[in-house]
């Protein structure tokens, strides 16, 4: 597993005294201004976070030592990456990274549905892409009732098929 994630993605500049507007990759734009410490190269920059904002899905965000709209339009198109030391998910919570090419498996019957290979975020639940071996998506419900078993240590994830789920009409 990475130690840092990809967090947000700087878009813009915000007024004249280097502030930048962010477009969160997470949760919601509230748990990208938790982070006291951001990163840029994939972990490898530290960035302190003077102070951040949530304005309708974006985030303005204050970055120690970026004071000007030239040294905010220097850092326009940065990918922002954090630490995952720096978060205690709860319990049957997971990293969108860590779940991308766990192979899904039926609970029932050992069937290989492929691997997952994308996550929507619908509002009522997110909704996990299985790619099979010939390139077929299928699309499953990340319910309790479907998903029944994470293993990300193993890289599979159990499922149980809803009647129904996988007909093709």
């Amino acid at each position: 597993m990475k130690r840092y994630l990809e967090i947000g993605k700087i878009v813009a500049v915000q007024g004249l005294k280097g502030e930048v507007r962010v477009e969160p990759w997470c949760d919601s734009g509230d748990f990208l201004c938790e982070f006291d410490t951001l990163y840029f190269d994939k972990g490898n920059t530290p960035l302190e976070i003077v102070r951040s904002r949530v304005q309708k899905n974006i985030v303005i965000m204050k970055i120690k030592d970026i004071d000007t709209i030239e040294q905010a339009q220097n850092i326009r198109n940065k990918i922002l990456y954090m630490d995952r030391e720096d978060v205690e998910l709860e319990e049957g919570a997971y990293f969108v990274q860590d779940l991308i090419g766990l192979s899904v498996i039926d609970a029932d019957n050992g069937t290989n549905y492929g691997k997952l290979c994308e996550v929507s975020f619908t509002g009522a639940n997110d909704v996990y892409h299985i790619k099979d071996e010939d390139g077929k998506i299928r699309l499953i419900p990340a319910i309790p009732d479907v998903v029944l078993e994470t293993n990300i240590t193993d890289g599979i994830m159990k499922i149980h098929v809803l009647e129904g789920l996988f007909d093709e009409n």
